[in-house]
């Protein structure tokens, strides 16, 4: 017979708890505590958000933890996760970026690879049972380590909601930076930052984006002076910015600051969650808005016209299995193969005007591109036989002519 999730942490002696510091696993280290686990082994991945990793430590080891680690993973998060889901142009339902999606699988890797060091039975994480992220986060750690056992307490805990966590933390004397009217619930990394709860939850309210925003500045009081920005790419890869050869993760930062400036990357989105439910969110991230942006514009002169049409349809394939936490699968990795067979020719420069939340394409270069002033002139040329085309619309409309023709002997019969 199965065992419960409660059942299986009864049983454990030493568990590895994913740890942020907010306020779902603050209270966790000490419910887990009180919970007879003996040991429990915070692991904080640094996927850039990471601002003080010695007071999260300290909080952590204040709550019962026994051990703490802090692990940096940002610059293989750009270039390993963020860096192919831009490859692939992949947009969940045609806007969410994906930004919190990318995250889970390298946050699984990296509890994996302390519990298997640990020697740890059980890996817990703070997500509730109506969110995505138990998927991802499971479904991860399930194709990394089978045996390992996974629970999350949100499933079975007798804690009901955010106000009651609240009361458990200062019935407990846990420290949490909270304020009801204020703080939503988020998530960050360096690729994006998401908002969810309180007035966002009715798709009604409009988002009060000076309350709610921290790296975009709103369009109405961004810089009033445009910014062109270039950007050059390598097989579909950033690899610099205004001319300076940077690091995945270094472009990302600088990007973040010059679009956030300018109102660039706010998407206020409903969405569907895999659980069935719809989801209300506010998504701040700049630097991929215009990562995207360029990207697309790159790939306009470079991708044969058949190989982009497909892409673009296998691109929302692609954003929905990512979306759904199956970022290590084999059909991920056959649509990795086929992304990167299309960026074989996906170099060159993007220059994009940012001007208060819009963005124009300021020119494109590219070393072998497939636009051909010389055949798309409207002046005359020597390369192009116009009187080509009447053959040619004759054999592609055929199949259209053939059947109304017949449809029309039908209805006369």
């Amino acid at each position: 017979m199965l065992k419960s999730e409660y059942e299986i942490l009864k049983e454990a002696n030493k568990v590895v708890l994913a740890y942020s510091g907010g306020l779902d696993t603050s209270v966790m280290v000490t419910w887990l505590k009180e919970h007879g686990v003996k040991e429990v082994i915070c692991v904080s991945v640094d996927l850039g958000q990471v601002k003080d990793p010695d007071a999260l430590e300290t909080k952590a080891l204040g709550s019962g933890a026994s051990k703490f680690y802090n692990i940096n993973v940002e610059e293989e998060f750009i270039d390993q996760y963020a860096f192919k889901s831009l490859k692939a142009d992949a947009k969940y339902e045609n806007v969410y970026l994906l930004g919190t999606a990318i995250a889970r699988p390298l946050i699984s890797k990296v509890l994996v690879d302390i519990a298997k060091k640990e020697e740890a039975e059980v890996i817990v994480h703070g997500c509730t049972g109506k969110g995505n992220d138990q998927i991802r986060f499971e479904v991860s750690i399930m194709a990394l380590a089978p045996e390992i056992k996974v629970v999350a307490p949100w499933r079975f805990w007798d804690i009901k909601g955010r106000s009651e966590e609240e009361a458990y933390a200062k019935e407990h004397g846990i420290e949490l930076k909270v304020t009801k009217e204020e703080d939503y619930s988020m998530d960050e990394n360096i690729w994006h930052l998401s908002h969810e709860g309180l007035d966002l939850e009715d798709p009604a309210n409009s988002a009060d984006l000076e309350k709610v925003l921290y790296w975009v500045t709103p369009p109405e009081k961004a810089a009033d002076n445009a910014e062109v920005v270039e950007l050059e790419f390598e097989k579909g890869i950033p690899v610099a910015l205004n001319g300076e050869k940077l690091k995945g993760f270094e472009l990302v930062k600088k990007l973040n600051e010059i679009a956030g400036k300018h109102g660039i990357g706010i998407d206020d989105i409903v969405e569907s969650r895999m659980v069935g439910m719809k989801s209300r969110g506010v998504y701040e991230n700049p630097a991929a808005s215009v990562l995207y942006f360029a990207h697309e514009k790159l790939e306009t002169v470079t991708i044969h016209p058949d190989a982009l049409q497909y892409k673009q349809k296998m691109a929302h394939d692609y954003a929905e299995l990512v979306y759904a936490g199956k970022w290590m699968t084999p059909l991920k990795e056959a649509m990795d193969a086929f992304v990167d067979v299309t960026q074989e020719n996906v170099t060159g420069k993007v220059k994009v005007k940012l001007y208060k939340g819009n963005m124009q394409p300021a020119g494109i270069t590219a070393k072998n591109s497939l636009y051909l002033e010389e055949y798309a002139t409207f002046e005359e040329d020597d390369v192009y036989n116009q009187s080509d085309a009447t053959g040619f619309i004759n054999l592609f409309g055929l199949s259209s002519k053939i059947y109304s023709k017949a449809i029309q002997e039908s209805e006369d019969k």
